[in-house]
């Protein structure tokens, strides 16, 4: 592997993951509690973003949580829908 690829892993790849992971993580704590079970989906977006990031990583997996949560409205779809 190049350097590059390796600083690119190590000094932004995976602090940018546990950083998204920290964040959801308080989220899941302190925030989701508040809102009552309201989900409309398993696993919860949250919880989604959480394997999507971990599995693919902040960008790709960013972006797949994004897409998630922009799919959960009153018109949107429900059930099971697990990380692919």
């Amino acid at each position: 592997m190049s350097i590059l690829k390796i600083l690119w892993e190590r000094l932004i790849k995976r602090p940018l993951k546990w950083l998204f992971v920290l964040i959801i993580r308080f989220y899941q704590l302190f925030i989701s509690p508040l809102l009552g079970a309201n989900c409309r989906y398993t696993p919860t977006c949250s919880q989604y973003s959480k394997e999507a990031i971990m599995k693919y990583g902040p960008f790709k997996g960013g972006y797949m949580a994004i897409r998630r949560i922009l799919r959960c409205h009153p018109w949107g779809g429900h059930g099971h829908d697990p990380v692919p």
